[in-house]
């Protein structure tokens, strides 16, 4: 009977992918969101907490980076430097669809 509650687990739910943007400081803490109340916090404390290491890691090496894009196949991260902060902006992409072809008839 253990082997059938293994396979009786619900997946866990799917997020939306959220829209909106916010503010980090220099220690990676968040001080303003516009993010929807349900994404979770530890995901946006996380890629808060990756963005100013990269911005730090930039500087640690003299390598001159104002602006961070990173584009996922349903998600794209801005961030822009703030003196030892982060504002970052996070939008789902939509997929690419084909263009389509011009009806014949309405030629």
């Amino acid at each position: 009977m253990g082997r059938l509650k293994f396979f009786s687990r619900s997946a866990p739910p799917l997020l939306r992918l959220p829209a909106g943007s916010f503010t980090v400081d220099r220690d990676a803490c968040v001080l303003v969101s516009t993010l929807p109340s349900v994404f979770p916090a530890a995901l946006v404390q996380e890629i808060g907490r990756r963005v100013v290491e990269s911005f730090r890691e930039a500087q640690a090496i003299q390598l001159p980076l104002a602006e961070l894009v990173i584009n996922y196949g349903s998600l794209k991260i801005s961030a822009r430097e703030l003196r030892g902060g982060a504002l970052i902006f996070l939008a789902p992409q939509t997929p690419l669809t084909p263009p389509s072809k011009p009806n014949a008839d309405a030629l």
